[in-house]
């Protein structure tokens, strides 16, 4: 049985089917129709196409829009930013790709999704606005398409994946290891239990520090077309313009608690870990740091270890798994090294290094055309996200805490309960 449609790509096509038969009679006109139109010479017809938008695209929304440009059923119409120097560069990219001059450019995200051609958008924000931009875009009837960290805080987590799943529109976090070939593989080992009962899953959190945001000295706001300050807050904390701040990072995740590198670099690899564990939900045990390690258990006693050291120089994002009869590791070189040449099985593993995102945006763009469900999914997400948070609130109480991951919430203890959450500012809400 065939997949369906996106429903806005079916619509333009029953408009072009029901517009022929009206007009049945330009049949014979000597009207000239561009190839491009039907499809012709290799290209992919209107009604094929992905119409997409881009929601705060700086360094890595570049690159993730490079990506996309690459795609031939891809047609990029709009860019919403912050800054007007990065509205004018992304502006100057696309024009240059399509040698038009058509992409139209915004300063508040709404008015982009009220577009009603627009079929996806990338979120390419900085992390504060992620969650929230993807609910407005989910509401407004979008797919996305959202770089990590996904969330602030495990609130935000459960409610993305609830407004997902509520609104059945295609969501894909930009954890794009899950689409390259070796990381595949490993995760496989693990989950179809070729190496043995699983007991131990390792991710690297590149520095385990609870941070918490502050305020810099105060300087002079900048002009609003130029750059919006206030739209840059969004629903974090108020806080005086700062340039810093600004071209800052780890500000951007809101007015409290930070992630770090738990959340920022362990959104990568405790996300591989959760898909090795078969995306269950995360751990309910969570315990200080010890040793360089900060230890968390699932519910069926498997662990998941955070770890500084002690690998092997496989490249960054670099995770572990092992069992009880074999064990594997993997990281960004394309690599991997095995306990047994067996595990193998006679296959070849592709080795693509370097964590390219156009095979995850691939699977990103067949989803929201066959309305299926893509690797980096809300749900997958949700789960990742979580383990990262509640690791994140043992790490800054510096004591352990046990997560109940039936009720979300950590068992008699006010203090971590409190952690789960942020206030917003006014007017955001999720």
């Amino acid at each position: 049985m065939p997949k369906p449609t996106s429903p806005r790509v079916h619509d333009r096509r029953k408009f072009l089917k029901k517009t022929a038969a009206a007009t049945g009679a330009a049949i014979v006109a000597p009207t000239i129709i561009p190839g491009s139109a039907l499809g012709l010479n290799g290209t992919v017809p209107p009604s094929e196409r992905v119409i997409v938008g881009g929601i705060g695209i700086g360094n890595r929304g570049t690159y993730d829009l490079g990506c996309f440009l690459q795609q031939d059923d891809v047609q990029f119409v709009a860019v919403c930013d912050i800054k007007k120097q990065r509205r004018l560069a992304i502006k100057k990219m696309v024009d240059g790709q399509y040698q038009t001059d058509k992409c139209e450019m915004y300063r508040d995200f709404r008015e982009l999704l009220d577009r009603s051609d627009i079929d996806a958008v990338l979120i390419a924000t900085g992390p504060n606005w992620h969650a929230t931009a993807s609910m407005y875009a989910a509401k407004a009837g979008k797919d996305m398409y959202t770089e990590k960290p996904v969330t602030k805080n495990i609130e935000q987590s459960l409610i993305l994946a609830d407004t997902i799943r509520r609104t059945g529109r295609v969501f894909q976090v930009g954890t794009q290891r899950r689409n390259l070939p070796h990381f595949a593989f490993a995760c496989e080992l693990a989950r179809t239990g070729r190496l043995g009962k699983l007991k131990r899953v390792y991710a690297h959190p590149a520095g385990m520090q609870a941070m918490m945001s502050g305020w810099l000295t105060p300087e002079d706001l900048p002009n609003k077309e130029d750059v919006d300050w206030d739209m840059y807050l969004g629903p974090a904390a108020w806080r005086p313009f700062n340039k810093k701040h600004l071209d800052g990072f780890n500000f951007e995740k809101g007015g409290g608690l930070v992630g770090g590198g738990v959340l920022e670099w362990g959104s990568h690899c405790v996300d591989l870990c959760q898909w090795a564990v078969d995306d269950c939900p995360p751990p309910v045990e969570y315990d200080p740091p010890k040793d360089g390690q900060l230890v968390s258990r699932y519910e069926n006693g498997t662990e998941l270890i955070f770890r500084e050291t002690g690998w092997i120089p496989l490249g960054s994002c670099p995770v572990r798994f092992e069992g009880e009869d074999g064990w594997v590791e993997a990281g960004d070189s394309g690599k991997m090294v095995l306990s047994s040449p067996e595990l193998l099985a006679g296959r070849t593993v592709d080795e693509i290094g370097g964590y390219p995102a156009t095979f995850h945006v691939r699977d990103f763009l067949d989803c929201v055309k066959t309305r299926g469900l893509p690797k980096g999914n809300a749900e997958a997400a949700c789960n990742a996200h979580i383990a990262c948070h509640a690791a994140n609130i043992a790490l800054h109480l510096n004591r352990q805490v046990k997560y109940d991951h039936r009720k979300h919430e950590f068992i008699d203890d006010a203090q971590a309960n409190r952690l789960r959450s942020e206030a917003l500012r006014e007017p955001w809400r999720l």
